[in-house]
């Protein structure tokens, strides 16, 4: 992995950008090459052509709605299935445009696998570095979403985990003195999910997707279970009339940090940005359309999948060994599942599935890139997967 003075030593040697002073007799870049992004991008040579080419864009009536990584020869393609529903057709960096058609989801890891109809069998494909050492300050790319041009950046912190946060309607309760049973609502945060969908102060809830609240304990834990960009069925009593509204749940800690500077100017975010199991956090300038798509190191090796634009400085990658191991299960016919665990596996050689009411499997996955599982795991058919 080069470090970041490496990097710059290239970046001044490699076009002799020395020689240009300030008053001061700093040395800068001279002013075309500050003014042009492209002789910088120009630096990471091959790992820029394998950012663009292994990516697509995913689109819906002709508009872009993310991106996608492409993870098989035959076009194959995993991208954040929050993001992608609905999305008809794929485009390359060549211009080319392919039918899709889903394949699998996957809701733990907010992944989803799709298929580019066609008989070619030539796409770019990633090189996934499941035993990626990814330090704070790390140098990072992804592809722009126009394919053309890429984006780079730095990781900002070590990978951790993010939990589960929750969604919320965006009101304040307090107990209700009238003969209706239910809880009031005191106050309706300003641009929350509950404004936008038309409750009112004054309103009392009594009920929530079909389910009785007593008081504000049972609509904590009604709506506790639910999740950012879940839609529920809010019922309220609201003066002499009876009232049916869908609420679509919003992301506490946009909810009741609406006048944060940093979120003001952040533009669109990413609607599911919690509850994964790893994550690499990084800088990257780019947009919540650009979810789905590879993350690299300066190597060229894809590191993981951008899954949730967080602010404007801050988004999630899946790290690697979460999607290649939820792609070869999606791709693989005859999976393999764990029978028993060992005492000094690490945290990103298992992965757990929760299939229903099927208790937790734990997956095993080779780091070689080629989709081969350990020949004393037992098969289990694919239709547990979904």
């Amino acid at each position: 992995m080069k470090t970041f003075h490496q990097i710059i030593l290239a970046l001044l040697y490699a076009f002799n950008l020395y020689g240009y002073t300030d008053n001061n007799n700093s040395e800068l870049l001279i002013a075309s090459e500050r003014l042009n992004g492209s002789s910088i991008q120009h630096a990471f040579g091959s790992s820029k052509e394998l950012a663009t080419q292994a990516t697509v864009r995913l689109l819906r009536n002709n508009k872009l709605i993310a991106l996608g990584t492409i993870v098989h020869s035959s076009g194959y393609v995993l991208t954040k299935a929050s993001s992608c529903v609905g999305a008809r057709e794929a485009e390359t960096s060549d211009g080319e445009k392919y039918l899709l058609k889903i394949k699998k989801r996957y809701e733990e890891t907010d992944l989803a696998l799709y298929k580019l109809i066609t008989d070619k069998n030539s796409f770019q494909v990633i090189n996934w570095d499941v035993d990626c050492n990814t330090t704070e300050g790390s140098w990072v790319l992804a592809a722009h979403t126009n394919l053309k041009e890429i984006r780079i950046g730095v990781t900002s912190g070590t990978p951790r985990k993010i939990g589960r946060e929750g969604g919320v309607m965006g009101v304040l309760l307090t107990t209700d003195t009238s003969p209706v049973k239910g809880v009031k609502i005191s106050e309706v945060v300003p641009q929350a999910a509950a404004y936008r969908a038309g409750l009112l102060e004054g309103d009392i809830i009594t009920e929530i997707d079909n389910r009785r609240v007593k008081n504000q304990d049972s609509l904590i834990k009604i709506i506790g279970k639910k999740d950012p960009g879940d839609v529920v069925r809010v019922k309220v009593s609201r003066k002499t009339e009876i009232k049916k509204i869908l609420v679509t749940l919003g992301h506490r800690s946009v909810t009741f940090d609406l006048f944060n500077r940093n979120l003001q100017m952040s533009g669109p975010v990413s609607k599911r940005k919690d509850n994964f199991e790893m994550i690499i956090q990084h800088d990257l300038p780019i947009s919540k359309e650009s979810m789905g798509g590879p993350l690299f190191n300066l190597d060229g090796k894809c590191i993981g999948i951008n899954i949730a634009r967080v602010d404007r400085v801050s988004t999630y990658a899946l790290p690697a060994y979460l999607p290649s191991k939820v792609t070869s299960l999606f791709l693989e016919s005859r999976p393999y599942v764990k029978t028993t665990k060992q005492d000094d596996q690490s945290p990103y050689e298992s992965l757990s599935l929760n299939h229903g009411r099927r208790a937790r499997n734990s997956f095993y996955w080779l780091s070689d890139n080629h989709g081969q599982f350990c020949k004393s795991y037992h098969p289990v058919p694919l239709a547990y997967f979904h």
